[in-house]
């Protein structure tokens, strides 16, 4: 099986860790007694730091960390001010040689390591921490800084892995006596002896907090210093000007043009040889005995496994993202999250057989008839499903409790390969048994091997298990579901790694060219280990019969009808992409020439140097930030800024960028993605990511395309059905609010919708008290944000945000809606006491998502876990509730004389192409199949549309 570069999917419940990494590097050295190895070199600042960011990744087994350190030499604070860190004395020598073998250290470990010149550590941290913010990813910073308070936000907190702490907003202002926002001029007023910050002599904490409680900002106190009395309101006057220095030295940059971005951060599996090569150099036994028996230190569940720019077919479609300390939590509950039946496996990759011959062949074929289940797997060219040739067969039986496993070689191509059987002639004598549902077949990522076979006209039926779904259902969080992480931790085993065979990197060989040889043992491992995980992980499913029926009613049966809606595609119209590409080079173009009258001049509005001329010299533009080398940054919040300031050219570069963007995206983008044999655009959707069930979507994310905008909604006019054909676009209305109605049994929600009110016009009626015909627009917007809100446990905090109003009166409107609806604050407290006594919750069909961190001592993860309790009912319901609908209408489909195509699974709406002559016949029966699929107390509602593209249909 090939490798082929993909990026890997972010599970946005996972956070993004940084780790300032120089912080703990001092604090370890100091804290910790100097120890040394046998050869007298110091150990102690190593593994203190990495005792450290071991804590961080047992605990959280994040997808996205890195560990920043300052580079050597100057940054530009030390232009803005030679005095900078002028006193600090230089580093000790015992200190200094530790910093490389940690770094080295960091790096085998898997995590990305930041040494970037000319910008101090914390501003790494702060520019990307910006960035997951602006993604809408939580960021946990690891630090002991006090600097670090400022970055502090709603989506951003610091840990303290010393002490545990968290700081957030709240403990921020508990701690020091003002709020985040005020962290810089907090430090700018005192001063920093260490880093030889000037600050106002005398001026101590609590004068600053005092100042800024009164004043707010360093501005403002500085407009009224003539009033501030006594010695302290002179050194104040006296050193205005210090001032502003001090409070730009304190600024953490959060706009530094760094050679990476959030995008690139990926935690990377550890590199077990290079780790024990360290951890014998510098003796940390413990950590040493780990990896030599082949465990990744730290990972509890291994979550850290697939590679982390590219991943193989048997490792899966883009695992799931989250990985959960389950064992630690279940502890404290005195209940097992998950019961591992682990088993240490010794495979002896000598008893596998390599099938050259017709006689070795047939005696395989004679197994396979008599086998009660067959591991099936294919090894191919490309992991592109719908290019995907054979390149060899894989293949594993039990008989008794002897496993046989066998690879056959079909189309090796190097020079000086053997002579290999016939592909044709031997998929040809398969097929019988391939296509028969009555010979059970098991795999690890079925769906692609559907697809490769498919290609070979070869239609595989009786996929009854796969591993990678048994996983995911038995615990959607607590590993990823790639073969090489379930076989370490359920059959104590390494598996035979594609990069071991295959090499890395562009010399990185395609199956066909690897050696027969070294290509044998991995491909018949393929098969012989997703048996066994079958034997061990089938077993756990059964004594859970929720878990099964999820298995076998639901995932199972889906696969097929993922890998028809894949094969079926979805018909573009490439000339309406072009057409809106060519308008969008024409705004840009006229967008370009207002930006030259406005400017007086022609410059290249893509060159932030040149922008910086024209805005900041020329038109004299108040600078509102500086790049780290300290020139005027142009960066997209520094432009929305002077936007706002209501400046006009800044508001033309940001319609201009936004644009370009959607053309590159999208317009530019699809085209290129249509599959030239086929003509259609064909995404893979992945059924074992999302950790409560949804499916999502990948190359291209069909999931992901705007739908608000009039860009978004003309890039979906270009989704097309073929001459004489219709779209068809079914969508269930508020879903997750009628599971929410069924759920929490409340008697207004379940009059709201029995009598198909609108409920959110229902709920701003509840709410302001008034009519529902005198419901205000404005008021049911309020209303809606509050329903939705509720859903996915948003605070007063961030519903006053998102409705622009006080936290008060969103504390107000929440109270409101709880006094109204009692019986969705009780469901919500019932939920929360049950994920707590059980450590999961369930959906309405029995699939669990387990909460590790229910019982966590962090306030924050525990209120995180509380929520997602709330939520993940309701989400999970939805999931499953589609999947279902989906199910049913491929059973009616394959029984049907209508000419219906499914194309699209898009949140909660099914995409279908119907023959205009069906189409009435069509609506009649997909509407009442999807309002079917689950029997809730409130009526399930589809609305169906139908158009000549999906935008029109929608």
């Amino acid at each position: 099986m090939t490798e082929s570069n993909m990026q890997l999917t972010t599970n946005p419940e996972s956070p993004f860790i940084l780790v300032d990494g120089s912080s703990y590097l001092f604090r370890a050295f100091h804290a910790l007694p100097p120890l040394t190895n046998s050869k007298g070199q110091a150990t102690g600042a190593i593994f203190g730091v990495v005792n450290m960011l071991g804590k961080l990744i047992e605990q959280y087994q994040p997808e996205k960390m890195a560990v920043v350190f300052d580079a050597k030499g100057k940054t530009f604070r030390h232009d803005m001010y030679k005095e900078y860190k002028a006193h600090r004395p230089p580093m000790p020598e015992e200190l200094g040689s530790q910093i490389a073998p940690l770094q080295e250290i960091v790096k085998a470990l898997g995590l990305p390591l930041l040494v970037i010149e000319g910008v101090e550590a914390d501003d790494v941290i702060g520019t990307l921490a910006r960035q997951a913010t602006e993604s809408e990813h939580d960021t946990l910073i690891s630090t002991g800084d006090k600097d670090m308070a400022q970055l502090v936000n709603e989506h951003v907190t610091l840990i303290n892995t010393m002490n545990d702490q968290l700081s957030t907003p709240e403990t921020v202002l508990e701690k020091f006596g003002v709020r985040p926002d005020q962290i810089i001029d907090y430090l700018a007023l005192m001063g920093d002896s260490a880093d030889n910050i000037p600050g106002i002599p005398k001026c101590g904490p609590k004068t600053a907090v005092k100042w800024l409680q009164s004043h707010q900002t360093i501005d403002r106190l500085m407009e009224n210093a003539s009033l501030i009395g006594g010695k302290i309101g002179e050194n104040l006057r006296d050193n205005l000007d210090q001032l502003k220095l001090s409070r730009q030295l304190t600024t953490i940059k959060t706009d530094c043009d760094l050679p990476v971005h959030l995008d690139d951060i990926n935690r990377q599996p550890p590199d077990l040889a290079r780790l024990q090569e360290l951890f014998a150099e510098y003796e940390f036994k413990t950590w040493l005995n780990q990896v030599m028996a082949g465990h990744a230190p730290f990972s509890k569940s291994n979550g850290a496994k697939a590679h982390s720019q590219t991943i193989t077919k048997k490792n899966g479609s883009n695992p799931a993202h989250v990985a959960a300390s389950v064992a630690a939590n279940a502890s404290k509950t005195n209940q097992s999250a998950e019961t591992i039946h682990r088993q240490t496996v010794a495979i002896d990759p000598s008893g596998y057989e390599t099938v050259f011959t017709q006689a070795q062949f047939e005696s395989w074929l004679q197994r396979l008839q008599s086998a009660e289940l067959v591991a099936i797997d294919t090894e191919t060219t490309s992991l592109d499903t719908m290019e995907a040739q054979v390149v060899g067969v894989c293949l594993a039986v039990a008989e008794g409790d002897t496993h046989r496993a066998c690879y056959i070689p079909l189309a090796h191509d190097y020079d000086g390969a053997p002579p290999q059987l016939d592909r044709d002639a031997v998929l040809a004598q398969l097929k019988p048994l391939l296509e028969d549902a009555n010979v059970a077949k098991c795999g690890q990522n079925l769906k692609y091997d559907w697809h490769v076979l498919q290609n070979h006209g070869i239609t595989m039926r009786g996929m009854r298990f796969d591993t990678m779904l048994e996983s995911y259902v038995l615990n959607s969080v607590a590993t990823r579901h790639n073969m090489d992480d379930l076989a370490l931790k359920y059959l104590n085993h390494r598996t035979i790694h594609f990069e071991e065979i295959a090499g890395k990197g562009a010399k990185q060989l395609t199956f066909n060219q690897i050696d027969i040889d070294t290509a044998a043992p991995y491909a018949a491992e393929d098969a012989d280990v997703t048996l066994r995980l079958h034997q061990t992980l089938w077993p756990q499913l059964q004594a859970e019969p929720s878990l099964a029926k999820v298995l076998t009613e639901i995932e199972m049966p889906l696969m097929p009808v993922l890998a028809h809606m894949e094969r079926n595609g979805v018909l573009l119209d490439t000339a309406k992409l072009a057409e809106q590409s060519e308008e969008i080079s024409h705004k840009l173009a006229k967008l370009e020439q207002q930006a030259h009258l406005i400017a007086g001049e022609v410059f290249n509005l893509n060159s932030s140097k040149q922008l910086q001329v024209i805005l900041f010299e020329n038109l004299d533009l108040p600078v509102i930030k500086k790049t780290p080398k300290g020139q005027p940054s142009t960066a997209e919040p520094v432009l929305a800024e002077l936007a706002e300031q209501g400046h006009e050219l800044p508001t033309l570069i940001l319609e201009y960028r936004s644009l370009a963007k959607l053309k590159s995206t999208y317009t530019d983008a699809l085209p290129k993605q249509i599959n030239q044999r086929t003509g259609r655009v064909h995404t893979s959707y992945q059924q074992a990511v999302a950790s409560t069930g949804r499916l999502s979507s990948t190359e291209p994310n069909l999931q992901n395309i705007p739908v608000r905008s009039e860009e978004g909604r003309r890039i979906r006019q270009a989704f097309i059905a073929r001459p004489g054909y219709k779209i068809v676009a079914a969508d269930y209305s508020q879903i997750e609010l009628r599971i929410m109605a069924h759920l929490s049994n409340d008697a207004g929600l379940l009059n709201a919708f029995a009598h198909g009110q609108d409920i959110h016009r229902a709920t701003a009626a509840e709410i302001f008290g008034v009519p529902l015909e005198a419901v205000t627009t404005e008021q049911r917007r309020s209303a809606k944000a509050v329903n939705f809100g509720l859903i996915y446990g948003m605070s007063a905090f961030g519903l006053a945000k998102q409705l622009n109003v006080g936290r008060n009166l969103a504390q107000e409107y929440i109270n409101l809606y709880f006094a109204r609806y009692p019986g969705v604050l009780r469901y919500m407290e019932t939920t929360k006491e049950s994920a707590k006594a059980k450590g999961y919750v369930e959906t309405l069909m029995g699939r669990r998502l387990y909460l590790p961190d229910i019982h966590a001592s962090n306030g924050q993860l525990r209120q995180y876990a509380e929520r997602t309790a709330i939520n993940a009912p309701m989400q999970g319901t939805a999931a499953d509730i589609i999947k279902t609908a989906m199910i049913h209408i491929e059973e009616w489909l394959n029984h049907t004389d209508l000419d219906v195509q499914m194309l699209m699974q898009v949140h909660d709406e099914l995409v279908f192409e119907v023959a205009e002559k069906d189409l009435d016949a069509a609506i009649e029966h997909i509407k009442p199949l999807m309002e079917s699929a689950l029997e809730l107390k409130v009526p399930l509602i589809v609305e169906v549309g139908q158009g000549n593209n999906w935008d029109e249909a929608h």
